[in-house]
C-alpha cells in the first residue's frame, strides 16, 4: 500500500470510530474480555476495514445482538507442531477455527528434519490466505542432534534467509541445549542470526549455572516444564512460561499453580503435540482453557494466556485485545464453564457462525516431492541382538509424559540372542534409517507397552523421523515397517506377519492430505487394534514417536544407537 492509500485508510478508520460513518459491522451488547483491567464490560464492539474502531455505543446497517456471548480475542496457540495433527494446514484450519483458534504459531522441525527447506516452503504455500493465520518459527535444530541421521540440514545462511519471509517470526525451540552450553559453533551462529528475534526454548529440567547460560544465550522462552519448582526458577530468570497440555505431555495440573496476580502477564497456555482424534473430540485451546477453568483458573486469565499474552510476546502488536486499532479476530462464547464457541469472525469477517464453518476452504492439490523414503535393503535378521551380557539398559516408560526413565534389568536370552520378555512386560524397540539409505538400524529395549502379541511401526519419529518400531516378534517388526515403507510414511500395525491396521502420511510421512474425520476415524481404529494386542496405552503411537529423541531425558534410541540423554552420548546396551 502507498502512503497515500495508508493515510486515506487511517482516515477512514477514524471517521467510523468518531461516528461519522458507519461501522462494517456492530456486535451489540456483549460482555467485552478486558484484559488491561481484567475485567468484562457490556458494550457494543464496532467493526470496520478489518480491525475494532470502538467500543461504546455505536449503530449500523448490519448488527449482530451479542447480548448472550462473551467477546474475547482470537486465539493464538504460541507453540504448535502441525506435524502432530497429521492435518495439512488446509484441515486444520477447518478443525480449529470453529473452535476459535485464529492463529497459530507453528514450529515446523519435524517437515524440517524430513524435507528440509522444500517442507517449510510446502507449509508456508499450504497456509497462505487462510481464515486462520499460521505463523513460522525457523527450526533451529535440523538435524536436532549428532546423535541420528535426519533428512535435511538447515545451515545458518537458510535459517537467516526465511527471515524475510512475513510469516516467520524468530527461532524454533532450542532443542540442543549441551549444544548452547558446550558453546558448539553452529549451534551460537544460529543464535546470533536471531539475536534480534524471539528465540523459544526448550530445556527440560535445566536449573542453576546451566540455565543461566542457556538463557544468556538470548532464549527467552520454554514449554518443556514438567514440575512447578522447575517452572518457578525459570520464571524468575526471566523466561516466559509456556503451559503444556497436548495429547501426551500434560502438565497443566502441575504447573497451574505457577499463575498468579503478578507472574499472569508472562505466562501462556499450548497444546505443543496434538492428535487428530484429540482435535475432533475435545478440540484446540478451548478445551485447554476449559480444563484450566475447571481447575480454578479465572476464566479472564485463562483467556489472557491464550491471546493477549502470547500476541505481546511474539510482537503481534495487532492481536490479542478487544480494543481500537486492534485486528478484528473475535471469538463469541455463549459460556466460559466450559468454554463453547458459537461465533468467529476473522479481520472482522464472521467465519464461524453457531458453531458452524461458514467460509470455504478449498482443498489443495498436494504436490510432488513430499515423500521421504530411501531404506537400504534388509532382512528380518536385522532386528535379532546376539547377547553380550544377562543384564541390560531399558528404556521405561512414564505413562503420559514424554520423559522416560533410565533402569538396568535381566534380559531373556534364547540361542544366545536376547528376546522379548512378555511376563516383564520387555520387549525390543527398532529404529530404521529412511532419509539417505545409510543401512543403520538399532535395536534396544522397553518396558511399558504391555503388548502380548503383534508390533506396531511408524515414520513419525522425533525429531529426524526415521522408522521406529517396537514388538513381540521380529517377523511382526519386519512386516509392520516394510508396511510404513511401502506406504512412504504412515503407521502400521502387525500381528502373525500379517498387517492388521495401517495410517497412510504421504506428507513427508508425518501428515495426511485427508480430512479431520476421515484422519482421526483411522487413527482411532489403529489405537484399537493397539489396545486389542495388549497395550495398555492410551496413546501407545505418541509413546513410540518420543522414545527416538535424544533430547529429552532419559534413554532413547536413534538409528545410530542407545542415548543417555543426561551424558549427551552412545552408552552400550548391555550393563554388566
Amino acid at each position: 500500500m502507498t502512503a497515500a492509500g495508508a493515510v486515506e485508510r487511517i482516515a477512514a478508520r477514524i471517521g467510523v470510530a468518531r461516528g461519522e460513518a458507519a461501522p462494517d459491522l456492530v456486535l451489540k451488547n456483549g460482555l467485552v474480555a478486558d484484559l488491561f483491567t481484567r475485567e468484562f464490560v457490556r458494550t457494543d464492539v464496532a467493526l470496520f476495514d478489518g480491525v475494532i474502531v470502538g467500543l461504546g455505543k455505536y449503530d449500523g446497517p448490519r448488527c449482530l445482538d451479542a447480548a448472550d456471548y462473551y467477546v474475547t480475542p482470537g486465539f493464538i496457540d504460541g507453540h504448535f507442531h502441525l506435524e502432530s495433527s497429521m492435518l495439512s494446514p488446509r484441515e486444520l484450519a477447518r478443525a480449529v477455527l470453529p473452535r476459535g483458534t485464529t492463529a497459530i504459531i507453528a514450529d515446523p522441525h519435524e517437515i524440517a528434519n524430513v524435507l528440509g527447506l522444500r517442507g517449510l516452503r510446502y507449509l508456508l504455500q499450504d497456509s497462505e490466505g487462510l481464515p486462520v493465520d499460521f505463523f513460522l518459527m525457523a527450526p533451529s535444530c535440523v538435524p536436532a542432534t549428532h546423535l541420528e541421521t535426519s533428512g535435511a540440514n538447515l545451515t545458518v545462511e537458510e535459517l537467516a534467509a526465511l527471515r524475510g519471509e512475513g510469516r516467520v517470526l524468530g527461532l524454533a525451540e532450542m532443542m540442543n541445549f549441551p549444544g548452547v552450553l558446550h558453546r558448539d559453533p553452529v549451534v551460537l551462529a544460529k543464535l546470533a542470526a536471531f539475536q534480534d528475534a524471539v528465540v523459544d526454548g526448550h530445556a527440560p529440567l535445566l536449573s542453576g549455572k546451566d540455565l543461566n547460560a542457556y538463557i544468556v544465550a538470548g532464549i527467552r522462552s520454554d514449554h518443556e516444564c514438567t514440575q512447578l519448582a522447575e517452572a518457578r526458577e525459570k520464571l524468575r530468570l526471566g523466561m516466559r512460561i509456556m503451559i503444556r497440555e497436548g495429547t501426551q505431555a500434560k502438565n497443566l495440573a502441575a504447573l497451574l499453580p505457577l499463575v498468579d496476580a503478578v507472574t499472569l502477564p508472562r505466562c501462556s497456555l499450548v497444546t505443543d503435540d496434538l492428535h487428530p482424534h484429540d482435535i475432533l473430540r475435545h478440540g484446540h485451546l478451548d478445551a485447554v482453557m476449559s480444563l484450566a477453568i475447571e481447575m480454578g483458573l479465572p476464566p479472564l486469565w485463562a483467556i489472557a494466556m491464550v491471546t493477549l499474552n502470547t500476541a505481546r510476546y511474539f510482537s503481534l502488536a495487532d492481536r490479542g485485545a478487544v480494543a481500537p486499532g486492534y485486528r478484528a479476530d473475535l471469538v463469541l462464547l455463549s459460556s466460559l464453564d466450559p468454554v463453547r464457541v458459537r461465533h468467529v469472525f476473522k479481520d472482522g469477517r464472521h467465519v464461524v457462525d453457531r458453531g458452524e464453518l461458514a467460509v470455504d476452504i478449498p482443498a489443495a492439490d498436494l504436490p510432488a516431492g513430499l515423500s521421504s523414503m530411501n531404506v537400504k535393503p534388509y532382512e528380518a535378521e536385522a532386528f535379532a541382538l546376539p547377547a553380550l551380557g544377562r543384564q541390560a539398559l531399558v528404556i521405561d516408560l512414564i505413562p503420559d509424559q514424554i520423559l522416560t526413565r533410565k533402569v538396568k534389568l535381566p534380559v531373556k536370552i534364547q540361542n544366545g540372542l536376547v528376546v522379548p520378555d512378555l511376563q516383564g512386560d520387555i520387549l525390543k524397540l527398532a529404529v530404521v534409517e529412511r532419509h539417505r539409505g545409510t543401512g543403520n538400524i538399532a535395536v534396544a529395549l522397553v518396558r511399558g507397552f504391555s503388548l502380548r502379541e503383534g508390533a506396531l511401526a511408524a515414520s513419525v519419529a522425533h525429531d529426524s523421523h526415521n522408522i521406529i518400531s517396537v514388538g513381540c516378534t521380529d517377523l511382526d517388526m519386519t512386516a509392520a515397517v516394510r508396511a510404513v515403507e511401502e506406504m512412504k510414511g504412515g503407521l502400521a500395525i502387525a500381528c502373525d506377519g500379517r498387517i492388521v491396521a495401517r495410517l497412510p502420511l504421504p506428507i513427508g510421512g508425518l501428515m495426511s492430505d485427508r480430512p479431520l474425520a476421515e484422519t482421526a476415524g483411522v487413527w482411532e481404529e489403529i489405537r484399537y487394534r493397539a489396545q486389542q494386542l495388549g497395550c495398555r496405552l492410551s496413546e501407545p503411537f505418541m509413546h513410540l514417536s518420543f522414545l527416538a529423541l535424544p533430547v529429552i531425558p532419559e534413554l532413547k534410541l536413534t538409528d545410530r544407537g542407545l542415548v543417555d540423554v543426561n551424558k549427551f552420548a552412545f552408552v552400550p546396551l548391555f550393563a554388566d
